[in-house]
């Protein structure tokens, strides 16, 4: 379904549902939802996003999954989240202390859900959320009660530093980690 421009007006500032599930392998964490997935109800909608590409180039997914299919993440043991709740056209449309409030509710789902492996999207929200300005992208030094904490690029179609197969091979470090034994840790 492609959002009319009354239905994309209108879906600024609202809330989509996450996927969640507790114990999931990996929760895959955007910055906010966008307009078009304001108006849809679905992560990752706007065409140009590179989430669903690079998921299933990874070899994360089976197949590249559509938008309206994310349900279908929660039986692979993903889900998806977001730092900051509200939709808007641009992620720098929200304030430091939205990403700030975000983390600290990220925070607390994380504990609540305790996925193995939280991968935040944005270095820019990441180190500004959870006041880690330093911050690189991949593995974080800090997890978060026993979740690892991961940062990957965003995907949007805006990440001009970062091709497909650039995010596609970012989300492939993820997965081959994911997908170690727990004792070789």
């Amino acid at each position: 379904m492609k959002p009319t421009a009354e239905q994309l007006l209108a879906a600024r500032d609202t809330t989509i549902p996450e996927v969640v599930a507790p114990g999931l392998r990996v929760l895959f964490c955007g910055i906010n939802p966008g307009l078009w997935s304001g108006a849809t109800g679905h992560h990752f909608a706007r065409p140009g996003n590179r989430f669903w590409p690079a998921l299933h180039r990874s070899g994360f997914t089976p197949r590249q999954l559509r938008p309206d299919e994310q349900r279908e993440l929660l039986a692979l043991g993903l889900g998806i989240t977001n730092v900051a709740p509200r939709a808007t056209a641009k992620a720098d449309e929200l304030t430091a202390d939205e990403l700030r409030e975000g983390g600290a509710a990220l925070t607390e789902r994380v504990l609540r859900l305790r996925p193995r492996v939280l991968a935040v999207l944005g270095i820019g929200a990441y180190r500004t959320a959870f006041g880690r300005r330093t911050a690189a992208i991949g593995r974080q030094p800090e997890g978060i009660g026993s979740t690892e904490v991961w940062v990957l690029p965003n995907p949007s179609g805006l990440n001009a530093h970062y091709t497909l197969d650039g995010l596609a091979a970012e989300f492939r470090r993820l997965r081959e980690a994911v997908e170690q034994p727990a004792a070789e840790e």
